[in-house]
């Protein structure tokens, strides 16, 4: 019950991107991944979800090489946030939210299984109350639970996410993680998500990979890869880790001198 990436090598404008990036991850943790921008951590999550396909290299889902999938299947088995998601028409929540059981439905439309499933994803990440209100007149953090409730619906065995966090207020970013180290830890899910908050990255993730310079440099337990040098090497900053009152915090002190 694994996903891999085994040597991906990403060229984008030919430049490339990621030049043999490796990484396992295993359902029931949350993975963050993390470093600078333009280090290629939305190209990497792409290919993991077999919507991208590298240049060199491949990702494999439980030993099956996810390019063999079939779009229905990969669909019910990974579900995909991505960073700026397009809405293409005026739809209102409760729809929107329905098109995440799109893998499943058939010619009928949805069951009572599949509104059920989107009835309960809008009640985890909050966003029932909003369920007649059409998406496109909801603020940014509203319409970023929305479109997480959209994946939840699914009921997949992996969520990826790009940059979840973005835009949420403190309190709905809090419950969005411990969300999803529910769905992780309660329900053996496989959860990949990139960030930015490094301090965030401490206190939620069970498993943190660092990408930097188009290769993982470091992947392992929070504490045990963020550490000065990897932050030095990856960020080119100096940072002092603080016991903060509800978890550890990543202070950024200053450039390295390196």
């Amino acid at each position: 019950m694994s996903l891999v990436a085994d040597g991906i090598t990403v060229r984008l404008g030919g430049a490339a991107v990621l030049t043999g990036a490796s990484a396992t991850f295993a359902r029931g943790e949350v993975c963050a991944i993390v470093g600078p921008n333009g280090v290629g951590k939305s190209t990497l999550l792409a290919c993991l979800a077999g919507l991208r396909r590298p240049a060199a290299g491949a990702v494999s889902l439980d030993g099956q090489p996810v390019g063999t999938l079939s779009p229905r299947e990969r669909a019910r088995r990974i579900g995909f946030l991505p960073q700026v998601p397009e809405i293409a028409w005026a739809v209102d929540v409760e729809t929107l939210v329905g098109l995440g059981r799109t893998p499943f439905v058939g010619a009928r439309g949805l069951g009572a299984d599949d509104r059920a499933a989107a009835a309960q994803a809008m009640a985890a990440t909050d966003v029932a109350g909003l369920a007649n209100r059409i998406v496109e007149t909801l603020s940014g953090g509203e319409r970023a639970r929305v479109l997480i409730a959209r994946v939840l619906a699914g009921r997949p065995d992996w969520i990826l996410a790009d940059e979840p966090m973005a835009g949420l207020d403190p309190r709905h970013a809090l419950d969005t993680a411990d969300l999803l180290r529910r769905l992780a830890h309660d329900e053996g899910r496989g959860v990949i998500l990139t960030l930015h908050d490094l301090s965030l990255a401490l206190r939620m993730a069970d498993k943190v990979v660092v990408l930097a310079d188009g290769d993982v440099i470091a992947a392992g337990a929070p504490l045990d890869v963020l550490t000065r040098d990897t932050l030095v090497r990856a960020y080119g900053v100096e940072t002092t880790l603080i016991k903060g009152a509800g978890g550890p915090l990543l202070e950024i002190v200053g450039r390295s001198g390196l």
